[in-house]
């Protein structure tokens, strides 16, 4: 095991008139035979406080090094070896932001936690953001005020994680970062204007390691701050987690990696090669898609079903208490249920007369409505509906996100049966129903086995990050090996699209296992 940082045990000879080396020339002369290297160094910030330590140390004890791929940087010193040695991992997500601590003596999760992220206020999606980050609040320009609101809810989120441990956030002496791109500018105060103009190019794809108190991060001031490379503007380091977390690039077979968030992003490939592409299909199958819609939390619809016979509905929520909403796998569930069931046709269109609607189908000023849950079951006493406008729109994210997995496999000639395995990452893999998807014609028609849920990849991929120095090898070879389409200009990704929006497809041939309504 190869941490981010290490400590390494250090016993000098005590200064003499016979031996009038400074302490820091002392200490980085014991430390250089140690590391077996000639480029150590020793942060400006830090030369005070390190040399002090060592003084009062008696001149033995342990150096604290963070491992840069420039070479090794010396952060401090301690008189007794710590109990633990922390860094604090980091999924840094659109609307959510989700932190591990690990104690990089051993590579153990200390603690784990989640903070809403604070730039919620100045817009729920990311094109939203990078249209404020160029507008001016009074004296302040928006980008200012973006990247303040996501160090703040950093820094509230190192606070909870040491306070379940009894540190404090000065302890924390390295942090990885894995999140959008768009997201890495706001958090490194990088204009993101050219991140949705094409030729979609970023500030920067690989930002260099760091000290975290040069952004005001209220860590060890010594702390290594790791980015998680991107590819491109809507390919950030979130992805590349995904394949160190997958393991797609160590695979002899080829496989697919899907991530549905802010985008959905695709990856297929294998040991030798990777393509991959992302495109908008992504906030829609997190809960945005219906106005009853929301994140995978307590008080969601997760799953439900619908007797194709009697119409009886049936749902589990997400922990205890009433209805507050639907999440994006409830959705899909419930979209395929109604197509199971003829209540809607192969249009996503309401079919009222059949009897499987009997008093679930109302009028409202804008088009009919499914009555999900009664206002007397629901949380406030509010019904949960699904509209006609609602499935159309869930009716394009399922058409896009089927067309993104279509024309990245076709780049390469690559068939669905020819996948070993399709890891789905995210809150979407881990809930959703891949049968029920399949139905809607969101996913391929493959055995129910090929499909892998992941989890937080993002998280996971940030914790490979600070354990192994292999795994952060495996990072660089990773972007350098990746080939990137962008979809936003790909024709054939629009030509797909327009014979998607029907379930399953205009194809029926490509989805034989499910049931076909013969509407003529």
């Amino acid at each position: 095991m190869q941490s981010l940082v290490k400590l390494y045990q250090i016993k000098a000879n005590p200064p003499s008139l016979a031996d009038n080396t400074g302490d820091l020339d002392r200490l980085k002369k014991s430390l250089a035979a140690v590391l077996e290297s000639k480029t150590l160094v020793v942060p400006f910030s830090r030369i005070a406080p390190v040399a002090k330590a060592f003084r009062h140390s008696g001149f033995k004890g342990f150096a604290v090094v963070a491992h840069y791929p420039s070479g090794p940087q010396l952060i401090d010193f301690y008189a007794e070896a710590p109990e633990f040695l922390v860094g604090m991992a980091l999924d840094l997500g659109t609307t959510h932001l989700e932190a591990s601590l690990i104690n990089l003596l051993n590579g153990k999760v200390l603690a784990r936690a989640a903070e809403v992220n604070g730039q919620l206020e100045f817009g729920a999606d990311i094109l939203a953001r990078i249209h404020f980050a160029q507008t001016k609040v009074g004296e302040r320009v928006g980008l200012d005020l973006l990247h303040e609101r996501v160090i703040e809810s950093i820094h509230k989120l190192a606070s909870e994680l040491a306070g379940q441990i009894k540190l404090k956030t000065s302890e924390i002496v390295a942090l990885s970062v894995s999140g959008n791109t768009t997201m890495v500018h706001f958090f490194l105060k990088q204009n993101p204007y050219h991140l949705c103009r094409e030729p979609y190019i970023p500030v920067v794809n690989g930002p260099d390691p760091f000290l975290a108190f040069e952004l005001g991060l209220g860590l060890h001031p010594g702390a290594i701050v790791w980015v998680m490379p991107s590819i491109g503007s809507y390919f950030g380091g979130d992805l590349i987690s995904g394949i160190l977390a997958s393991e797609l690039d160590q695979q002899d077979t080829t496989c697919m990696l899907i991530d549905v968030g802010t985008n959905a992003e695709v990856v297929v490939g294998n040991r030798d090669w990777l393509i991959a592409c992302a495109g908008a299909a992504g906030p829609a199958l997190e809960g945005g898609v219906a106005r009853m819609g929301m994140r995978a939390g307590i008080g969601a619809i997760e799953h439900c079903s619908i007797d194709p016979e009697s119409g009886k509905f049936s749902y589990q929520t997400i922990g205890e208490g009433p209805v507050k909403g639907i999440c994006g796998s409830g959705v899909i569930d419930l979209v395929a249920g109604l197509y199971l069931a003829r209540i809607i046709d192969i249009r996503g269109k309401f079919s009222p007369g059949q009897k499987q609607a009997k008093g679930r189908i109302i009028e409202q000023e804008d088009g009919l409505a499914y009555v999900v849950v009664p206002a007397a079951e629901a949380h406030g006493g509010k019904a949960v509906l699904l509209s006609q406008i609602d499935i159309d729109a869930l009716m394009r994210s399922k058409a896009a996100m089927y067309s993104i997995l279509t024309t990245i496999t076709n780049q390469v000639g690559v068939a669905f049966k020819d996948l070993h395995h399709i890891y789905v990452a995210g809150a979407f893999g881990k809930h959703i129903s891949p049968r029920q998807a399949i139905v809607l014609g969101m996913l391929p028609d493959l055995p129910l086995e090929i499909y892998k849920p992941l989890g937080n990849s993002s998280l996971a991929g940030a914790e490979m990050i600070l354990n192994e120095a292999s795994v952060r090898e495996r990072c660089r070879m990773v972007v350098a090996k990746i080939t990137y389409v962008e979809l936003n200009v790909n024709q054939e990704f629009m030509i797909r699209f327009s014979g998607s929006r029907f379930i399953p497809h205009t194809d029926h041939a490509l989805f034989p296992s499910v049931p076909f309504h013969d509407e003529s």
